[in-house]
């Protein structure tokens, strides 16, 4: 009975306010009371999602500020790398333009390694022996002599340098030609030129440059160039320094060179079969060469010629006379005419 009586009530509600205005104030007031107890009972949840949003804020903030931070620290490092690429690339192009200068087949080589004992100065480069390298072949950089390969492993080679206390090298004064032996001093920054007179023409700022005498570097790279120059009046020699042209300690990109591995000996006898392999060529085609060429027939011609001109003259008159007996003698020129005439075709057909 009272679920009927509210359903009637209920329904009697929604007609009026559906067809009249007068439940309006009421509905106003309700809606206020309403919104209060939906602000009251949504206060939990807003509380909720506002100290998640704090927190979840601060957490993303934490993470896109080490974010932004990793991402400074990669750029900053390309940054480097770029530096260093542009640095390599600048000595990749000298290194470019070194090998341009050099007459010999060469192959570029990275220092991958140095040896740890101070008092010998060896490098490690990435060539071997499966790359063609061999013992005792020159090294050098964008400026000047290094060293040479003197051990050899696969993949792998040893490179004696210049200023080790083990190695000389035979030099020459680029502005006079003056031979000396310049050896190491176990300084990275000096060389010593051995033996060289008190008087000899040497002076500071001299290149010097390697002479080939010792059949193991070719002539002509540069070597170091000349510091200082001591002389005493009491010694019989001078102390030179010099200062190697090559960046022993800063070259990160090398040369090898592949010179004529051949001795003298070999190169001279090579040269010698070679001169006489073209001179036998030349020999056999020496007889052909005139019947090819018109110049010794028109040569030949030219006396033949000029033999029968003499007594050509005298018979001038005899055309004019022919009734005298002066005409005998013309016909003998006459006969001799084929007769010169005969070599001079012989001649041209040789």
């Amino acid at each position: 009975m009272r679920l009927l009586v509210l359903v009637v009530l209920s329904v009697a509600l929604m007609v009026v306010d559906a067809r009249f205005t007068l439940l309006k104030p009421v509905r106003s007031q309700m809606s206020l009371v309403l919104m209060q107890s939906y602000w009251i009972t949504d206060l939990p949840q807003r509380l909720w999602q506002g100290v998640a949003s704090q927190f979840g804020s601060r957490t993303e903030l934490v993470a896109e500020n080490e974010k932004l931070k990793t991402e400074n620290l990669l750029l900053q490092g390309r940054m480097q790398k770029l530096a260093a690429l542009t640095e390599q690339n600048v000595r990749l192009r000298e290194l470019l333009n070194s090998s341009a200068l050099v007459n010999e087949k060469v192959e570029v080589a990275e220092l991958i390694g140095m040896d740890p004992n101070p008092f010998t100065h060896r490098i490690i480069i990435n060539k071997g022996e499966r790359d063609g390298v061999f013992l005792g072949q020159p090294v050098l950089d964008a400026r000047g002599l290094m060293g040479q390969v003197v051990e050899l492993m696969p993949y792998t080679s040893r490179v004696l340098l210049l200023t080790d206390t083990t190695h000389s090298i035979p030099v020459q004064v680029n502005r006079n030609g003056l031979r000396a032996i310049a050896s190491g001093t176990g300084n990275p920054e000096r060389l010593e030129l051995r033996h060289v007179a008190d008087t000899a023409d040497i002076k500071e700022g001299d290149l010097l440059v390697s002479s080939g005498l010792g059949q193991r570097f070719p002539a002509g790279y540069p070597v170091a160039t000349v510091k200082e120059v001591i002389h005493d009046s009491g010694q019989p020699f001078a102390i030179v320094r010099a200062v190697p042209t090559a960046a022993l300690n800063r070259s990160r990109y090398l040369l090898l060179v592949f010179s004529d591995p051949r001795t003298a000996e070999e190169r001279a006898n090579d040269a010698a079969q070679a001169q006489e392999a073209q001179d036998q060529q030349g020999g056999n085609a020496a007889p052909v060469v005139p019947a090819t060429v018109p110049k010794p027939a028109a040569n030949a011609a030219a006396p033949a010629s000029a033999a029968p001109a003499a007594p050509a003259t005298p018979a001038k008159p005899a055309a004019h006379a022919p009734a005298k007996p002066v005409h005998k003698p013309v016909v003998k020129p006459a006969a001799t005419r084929p007769a010169a005439a005969t070599p001079a075709t012989t001649g041209g057909r040789e």
